[in-house]
């Protein structure tokens, strides 16, 4: 069965659902001059509650995203020319990983959740984290995300970033037995994000995820 984290029913039904989103699904706002929630407030990342973690090699903030193995988010887009677009991407991109990275810890209190979200996005990720904590299951495979755009405000201290992704590949795994749960391919598999990246008032350099929007079934991304 595939790994999905919609409200989860009492059978393992649950684990075939898609990351839905903590705001509106399928968003088709037509006021395309203004970015929903754009105006969210950030937050300054907490300190966690779990271990510290070694840094990641590749962040120079020091939070470390590292997933195990045969978690493998694949991030397949060309970063913007736009210096806020691109950072603010790249940790869109690095929101997504905390989440499985809560995922494999069993924690909505990593330091990587915390860094990379705030208000509405934060909410998500830890309901998000907490489904399948409850459910007993962490995740394997492959996740695909591509077709990334991005668009910011003329401040410059929000960027909207959308992408499709794929999880034909990606499977709900009980902790306790090991046993992955798969279903057959389908349109199910296939969602539209939209991300509100919101930059921290720092001199980090830091982008959080302040709202997420999804799209569940989405046929333009398949």
């Amino acid at each position: 069965m595939k790994r999905r984290t919609l409200p989860v029913a009492a059978a393992l039904a649950a684990a075939a659902l898609l990351l839905t989103a903590c705001g509106s699904e399928g968003d088709k706002s037509s006021d395309n001059d203004k970015i929903a929630g754009a105006d969210q407030g950030t937050k300054t990342p907490e300190a966690s509650t779990e271990a510290p973690a070694a840094p990641a090699e590749d962040k120079p903030d020091g939070v470390d995203v590292s997933l195990p193995k045969d978690m493998n988010l694949v991030f397949d887009w060309n970063k913007p020319a736009d210096k806020n677009e691109a950072a603010a991407m790249d940790d869109a991109a690095n929101f997504v990983r905390a989440i499985y990275r809560g995922v494999d810890k069993g924690t909505t209190r990593d330091a990587a959740v915390t860094a990379y979200a705030t208000g509405e996005g934060l909410r998500y990720a830890e309901t998000q984290i907490q489904k399948r904590v409850d459910g007993g299951w962490t995740a394997t495979g492959i996740r695909r995300h591509y077709q990334a755009t991005t668009r910011s405000v003329p401040s410059g201290t929000a960027v909207e970033v959308t992408f499709c992704v794929d999880s034909t590949r990606f499977y709900s795994k009980e902790v306790k037995t090991g046993k992955i749960l798969k279903s057959e391919p389908s349109i199910d598999a296939f969602d539209y994000f939209k991300i509100i990246m919101v930059k921290l008032p720092t001199s980090s350099g830091l982008w959080q995820a302040s709202q997420v929007f999804v799209e569940t079934k989405a046929e333009k991304c398949r």
